[in-house]
């Protein structure tokens, strides 16, 4: 399994963390999807068939990228 923690600077509210978890978790291989409004980041666990790649392309579809 693959963890990952992603700065998501587009988190600014409760609604924010919860898009982003129910959003990344119906991924297929995705275990576990935790992010914070304090810290605006999310912590991903995931196996294949996800990608850090799919995660990433999906975070951006709906409005929160991931910041470099």
């Amino acid at each position: 399994m693959t963890t990952i923690t992603y700065s998501i600077p587009n988190i600014s509210c409760g609604h924010c963390v919860h898009t982003v978890q129910s959003e990344v978790a119906e991924l297929a291989g995705v275990r576990t999807v935790i992010a914070s409004l304090d810290t605006k980041q999310a912590t991903i666990s995931f196996d294949a068939p996800a990608t850090e790649e799919q995660i990433k392309s999906l975070l951006a579809s709906i409005n929160y990228p991931v910041s470099n």
